[in-house]
């Protein structure tokens, strides 16, 4: 598996099609995690491959995954990552890889009444007619695993955007996890 790929799961947002949605900023950090969402999670990639998550908090509105496959709980990759609220959505910003520009991409999640973390990407098609009709402004980028989208957008636009329910399919469910049972 790519290491990039690798990144993306651990923040859990497995990417369709090795298409990437970056931004020049981070969504700000407006307040804390909502509860639930620290802890262990587990789930099961495309492949059939049982992988676990950890997410803690690192500092102040700072929080980290660290992802690994069950079967190599050794080969861990932490990743830092934010959170923030806008409207009744939540969502976490994090930095990619320099390889791929060394901006930041977004994801939306949830915390379900079953206990379970749906993580949600953005879909690149929407995203680029989201370009052509100027909702968003940004250039298109290729890399050797996929094609790609930097926006350049001010974050309050970019969140305008995001909020707006008319835009609520540029979001499309990518992994859902399912609180780690404690150990006895």
């Amino acid at each position: 598996m790519k290491a990039w790929q690798v990144a993306v799961i651990a923040l859990s947002f497995l990417l369709l099609s090795g298409c990437l949605v970056t931004f020049k900023e981070p969504l700000p950090t407006s307040e804390p995690a909502p509860k639930g969402l620290l802890g262990k999670w587990t789930s099961t990639n495309a492949w059939g491959e049982p992988l676990n998550l950890e997410l803690t908090r690192i500092g102040d509105n700072q929080y980290q995954a660290i992802s690994y496959f069950r079967a190599k709980p050794k080969e861990r990759e932490a990743y830092p990552f934010t959170v923030s609220r806008h409207g009744s959505r939540w969502y976490l910003s994090a930095k990619v890889p320099a390889q791929f520009g060394g901006h930041f991409t977004i994801a939306g999640f949830e915390l379900t009444d079953k206990h379970e973390l749906v993580v949600y990407n953005l879909d690149l098609e929407q995203i680029n007619q989201a370009l052509q009709q100027k909702a968003l402004s940004g250039d298109g980028f290729q890399t050797a695993e996929g094609d790609g989208v930097l926006i350049n957008s001010k974050m309050d636009q970019v969140s305008a955007y995001l909020d707006d329910p008319a835009n609520s399919d540029v979001f499309v469910e990518v992994v859902r996890y399912q609180r780690q049972a404690k150990a006895k």
